[in-house]
């Protein structure tokens, strides 16, 4: 039985807890001593995993670190970290997540969602648990308000995410696990990014407005064989960004379109444009006043964007190299500055650029322009043939096949029209029978008009003697000529006798 007089006596109890405080004391120090020397002999590896062995024995170690990313660096500049990790997290929100911020602007495509305050997100990384959360503080400060001349306060908003995991696993977040949520991140971004279509304002910089063109390389009415070669192209191009920098070159593109109007430039290009997710900037040299400029408004262009530069032919009146009018200095735009722009220039303003030419008429182009390296891939659009023609019936009437298919087609191979003619002439009308039969009657005037021209130039045209086509009245004009000169010859070779 328990007996009273079996009670320790309270000089015994605080003898006993005095002895033991001290013994700790005694191992504390020690384990402090141990954890020192451990710091200073033993690899920072094996460090980590003795001291989370003895973690338990010490009260102010903890087995997790935990990651501060702010909003904005100490600078005030934007954390590119932090608007990463917010795009990244809006793709981990778990059933568990009670409140969220929606958000959707008139230029976005898709909502914009994100974790609220004092949310909690939990990842897994290759094993690794890792838990987030979005913190928010309040402060307030004060100013004077020069416009009202009194002193006034301003609520200040400090926000941050809270990045936490167990401290064994710090290197490969650091190094692995941020470069994922970075990388991870662009692409949503780039899978969500409203394109813009950048233009040149009176006397000013670029101004930009919603690119919506719905051109595809679906769409495109060109041959099936050049419109894989050009997205084969396209897509190596933008994955060989280390081939560039190990070779030295600019990762940078050039393409010429060259072709009668009509045919699908424009189109072309938008199609690029939204295979890539690129902007696109509009450049028209008639605005230019000088290489300066140019080299102005090359700066101020994006990476990831493709700059245009329509009718090359007649857009402005280059001085050629040749003519000893290229030494203007910058007094006028010059073909030695578009060069230098194409080349020189280009190669240090960025990254992942394309830039596209388009003519009319390739021919009346200087060599320079042309060769590669400047304009790597000349792509020529044609006219409309039987296979483009399926597609733009396909666009326009949704038709896969119709009864007068074999009709237009025999007609497209005998004339030359434009994919932008057979698409007028199949707006029309939504009733297939009735679009494919105006578009019939189009293509059979084109035929009568060509077999005209044709009998026309016939009828209208001889061979001179030298074997020339010239028409009949200049030929004649050539015979009555030939005679006054022989007549004038004779007369003067009488005199010469005389």
């Amino acid at each position: 039985m328990f007996s009273l007089n079996n009670m320790p006596t309270t000089t015994s109890v605080l003898s006993a807890y005095t002895t033991f405080a001290a013994s700790a004391m005694l191992v504390r120090t020690v384990l402090n001593e141990v954890r020192t020397m451990a710091m200073q002999l033993i690899p920072k590896p094996l460090q980590e995993k003795i001291l989370s062995k003895l973690a338990g024995l010490w009260g102010n170690v903890s087995s997790q670190m935990t990651l501060i990313i702010d909003e904005y660096s100490g600078s005030g500049s934007i954390n590119e970290i932090y608007h990463a990790s917010e795009l990244y997290l809006s793709t981990r929100i778990s059933p568990s997540v009670d409140r969220l911020k929606v958000s959707k602007s008139s230029r976005e495509k898709n909502l914009s969602i994100s974790v609220t305050k004092g949310e909690k997100i939990i990842d897994v990384f290759e094993g690794i648990q890792l838990k987030w959360e979005m913190v928010c503080t309040e402060t307030q400060k004060s100013f004077f308000d020069h416009h009202s001349k009194s002193q006034t306060n301003a609520k200040l908003v400090h926000k941050s995410f809270e990045l936490c995991f167990h401290k064994e696993h710090k290197e490969k977040v650091l190094d692995a696990y941020l470069r994922y949520v970075v990388d991870t991140s662009k692409v949503i971004q780039q899978q969500n990014k409203v394109m813009k279509l950048y233009a040149l304002e009176s006397g000013g910089p670029w101004a930009s407005t919603k690119l919506d063109h719905p051109s595809t390389f679906d769409t495109l009415a060109i041959d099936p064989t050049l419109k894989k070669a050009i997205m084969d192209d396209l897509d190596r191009f933008v994955r060989r960004r280390e081939f560039y920098r190990k070779v030295g070159k600019a990762w940078k593109r050039g393409y010429l379109l060259h072709g009668p109007p009509g045919t699908g430039k424009s189109s072309l290009i938008a199609a690029m444009a939204n295979r890539l997710k690129f902007d696109i900037y509009d450049l028209e040299l008639t605005s230019l006043r000088s290489n300066s400029d140019l080299r102005r408004l090359l700066v101020s262009t994006a990476n990831r964007s493709i700059l245009v530069i329509e009718d090359i032919d007649c857009s402005l009146e280059l001085p050629d190299r040749k003519s000893g009018r290229h030494n203007l200095g910058d007094s006028q735009l010059t073909l030695s500055g578009l060069l230098n722009f194409i080349d020189g220039l280009w190669s240090s303003c960025g990254d992942e650029r394309i830039i596209v030419f388009t003519t009319n008429h390739k021919e009346k182009l200087d060599p320079a322009l042309l060769r590669p390296g400047r304009m790597d891939m000349h792509i020529h659009m044609s006219y409309c043939t039987p296979c483009s023609f399926k597609v733009l019936a396909s666009n326009y009437l949704g038709l896969k096949y119709h009864r007068l298919f074999a009709e237009i087609e025999a007609l497209i191979s005998e004339v030359e029209v434009s994919p932008a003619e057979i698409a007028e002439e199949l707006m029309k009308s939504e009733d297939a029978d009735f679009a494919l039969g105006e578009l019939i009657q189009f293509l059979q005037r084109k035929k009568m008009q060509l077999q005209h021209s044709e009998s026309k130039a016939k009828q209208g045209k001889g061979v001179d003697e030298q074997g020339t086509e010239v028409e009949a009245s200049e030929k004649k004009d050539k015979k009555n000529k030939k005679g006054k000169k022989g007549k004038k010859q004779t007369r003067k070779s009488n005199i010469q006798e005389m």
